[in-house]
């Protein structure tokens, strides 16, 4: 069950559309295969003035995308390479964003130190 958080750097006044949470869980379920309530999205979108690079003014149109990935077990080498490059373009896709301003970390496996209800994914 893959828990996806997602952080665009937006404008703070900027509405978020109440169903680009929905989106991105049904796109990124599409690129894990995953069946229907499998895939959660917690979309949490970053104000820009919470947001910089060094040495750089950052404009609307380069603002970032931040995802963090937590499996269960995470797919490796060449499989979590394509998982990468696929989850990307689909966030992007639904962003309307340039790829290249999607960024990915995978978090640790969560088996062993995830727990839902109480009980623990093994």
């Amino acid at each position: 069950m893959p828990i996806l958080d997602i952080e665009p750097v937006l404008d703070a006044r900027a509405a978020v559309d109440p169903t680009l949470a929905q989106r991105l869980a049904d796109a990124a379920a599409a690129v894990f295969g995953q069946a229907p309530g499998r895939v959660w999205v917690r979309l949490r979108p970053l104000p820009a003035a919470q947001y910089a690079e060094n040495g750089a003014a950052v404009e609307p149109a380069e603002r970032p995308t931040f995802v963090t990935v937590l499996h269960a077990r995470p797919p490796e080498g060449d499989a979590r390479a394509q998982e990468a490059a696929a989850l990307t373009g689909a966030i992007a896709g639904v962003l309307g964003q340039s790829a290249e301003r999607v960024h990915v970390l995978y978090a640790a496996a969560g088996a062993g130190r995830q727990a839902f209800g109480g009980r623990l994914i093994a």
